[in-house]
Formats: structure tokens, C-alpha cells, sequence
């Protein structure tokens, strides 16, 4: 039976033929691995920007989002787990409505006498069908809109490259500082969504965001170092920006798999806010 190795994230997975790698997206068929559910829609909604969250590209603007099914990370708290890897996802994601790249570009642009400015790939995590987001980039460019992408951040040098150009803004999250909480609580992998974050800074606007989870990412210690770092970042000329990057830091609220402890307290997330502007310049906070 061939097979091959996925090479869109850190997991690297080895995928038999026929089988699906661990996002549950991508699957080997004759020896290659493709999409298993590029241009397969799982929800649509004409969004502010402001609610990927954007607060600094074009705000005052709807965009289109757009999301699919399946996930590379198995954050215990998701909100969206009905189509990332739940039980519920793997089913569900077997339907859904299909839309090629034209398609959902023609209806972006129908949707501009709303105030449409493109399409937000968002909801999943979109770059483990990079694909479809390319496509679907170019054709977003010629109607005059722009690509947008919210992710988790932890795709491969090569993946990143592919969207260099085409992608004009993301809101990453950068989910904590620890290798420890990446490891034990996401299965993910810090050190790559940081490099992740590193390169796209250089390509297009980009926003942070972290969900300030209890008793797990909430010290003053970790977003003091998480916004130093983020301070310390720069463009592709070198020169220092990351004291201009928004960072929004989320209130949690126990869901899915994760309901044993109580939604973060206000009072903390404002205080963590405010250690975070003593290295940067603008620090929001959500659900608060």
C-alpha cells in the first residue's frame, strides 16, 4: 500500500493510501497528498472585520467569511468544534455545500454593494487546505478584494510561501508562550508558530491574538515574555515593527472539552492588557 508524508505542518504525518493525516483534511490518494474537502463550506457569514479580530485593516468593513471542516491542533476549549475535530466534525464534514474558488469569489464581489471587502478563511484552520485558499486569493485579487486568513499558525515555511503575495492580512493566534502549554494542552507546536508568525509579519498586515485561558497561559510572567517577543519582531527589511502589531488578549469561557474551570476573570485579562502596552503599542481586549 504506497504512502506519503504530509508536509503542510509539524506533524509531518506518514498517510497510507486512502487514509486521512491527523487534521482530519488531507488525504493520500495515488501516492499524493491533496485536500479532502478543498471548496467544501461548512459555514458562510458577512462579518465586521473587527470580529476576526482586525482592528487595523480597513475597519469599518464587512468581509465574507468562509470556513470549512478539520484542524491541525486539538485545543480542548475550541469554539468551534461542531467542524474541527470533534466526533460531530468528522460527520458533518462528509456534507456541507461545495463551492470552487470562482464561486465564492463571484459571490464576494455580488456582496460588495454590501460592503464586502473580501473573504476571511476562517472558522477551521484554513492552512490545512492552503489550497483552496490560494485559488481562491487569485481570483479575490482580480475582482479588486482582498484575502484574509485567521490561523493558528503552525504551517511549514513552503505552505507560507505559496500564500507570500496573495494573503493581504491575518489574525494569528499565538495561543501562548510556553512549550508546555503548546505541548500538553493544544499537541501543537510553539516554536513553528513562531517562525510562522516571523515570516508572515514580512508578507502582509498581520494581528495576534491569545485566549487567556485559566489557571493554563493567564500569568504575568508568560505575556510579559509573550509581548516582548512580539515587540521584538521585524519586516522583511529589517527593520523593527512588532511594537506596531495589535495583540488581542481574549477572555475564555469553559467550552467543549474543556468545562472543569471557571471563564477567566475580567480583572485579570485588563491587567494582563496592561503589561502587555508596556512593550506594545496597542493591546485590546475581548468577551470582556
Amino acid at each position: 500500500m504506497s504512502n506519503d508524508r504530509c508536509r503542510v505542518c509539524f506533524r509531518r504525518c506518514n498517510i497510507q493510501e486512502g487514509r486521512t493525516g491527523f487534521c482530519g483534511a488531507r488525504i493520500c490518494r495515488e501516492g499524493k497528498i491533496i485536500p479532502l474537502h478543498y471548496g467544501r463550506i461548512s459555514s458562510l457569514a458577512l462579518d465586521p472585520i473587527e470580529k476576526k479580530p482586525l482592528r487595523h485593516f480597513m475597519p469599518g468593513s464587512m468581509i465574507l467569511s468562509a470556513g470549512s471542516y478539520g484542524c491541525n491542533l486539538r485545543c480542548p476549549f475550541c469554539q468551534n468544534s461542531s467542524i474541527s475535530w470533534s466526533e460531530e466534525a468528522q460527520t458533518r464534514s462528509r456534507g456541507g455545500r461545495i463551492m470552487s474558488p470562482e464561486e465564492l469569489a463571484a459571490l464576494a464581489a455580488a456582496l460588495i454593494p454590501r460592503g464586502n471587502i473580501g473573504v476571511a478563511f476562517t472558522y477551521n484552520e484554513p492552512l490545512i487546505n492552503y489550497e483552496f485558499v490560494r485559488d481562491t486569493s487569485i481570483l479575490l485579487h482580480q475582482h479588486g478584494l482582498k484575502s484574509v486568513m485567521v490561523t493558528n499558525g503552525t504551517a511549514s515555511d513552503g505552505v507560507l510561501e505559496e500564500l507570500n503575495g496573495l494573503v493581504d492580512a491575518m489574525n494569528i493566534d499565538l495561543k501562548g508562550f510556553t512549550d508546555r502549554y503548546y505541548r500538553k494542552i493544544l499537541k501543537g507546536d510553539l516554536q513553528m508558530c513562531k517562525n510562522f508568525i516571523e515570516k508572515a509579519v514580512g508578507m502582509c498586515h498581520v494581528e495576534l491574538t491569545t485566549l487567556i485561558v485559566t489557571d493554563e497561559n493567564d500569568s504575568e510572567e508568560e505575556i510579559r515574555n509573550l509581548s516582548q517577543w512580539i515587540a521584538g519582531l521585524s519586516d522583511e527589511a529589517g527593520r523593527v515593527v512588532g511594537t506596531q502589531i495589535p495583540l488581542h488578549l481574549t477572555r475564555f469561557f469553559p467550552a467543549f472539552r474543556m468545562t472543569d474551570r471557571a471563564a477567566s476573570d475580567v480583572g485579570k485579562i485588563y491587567n494582563l492588557a496592561q503589561i502587555a502596552r508596556k512593550n506594545l503599542k496597542y493591546v485590546y481586549t475581548g468577551n470582556c
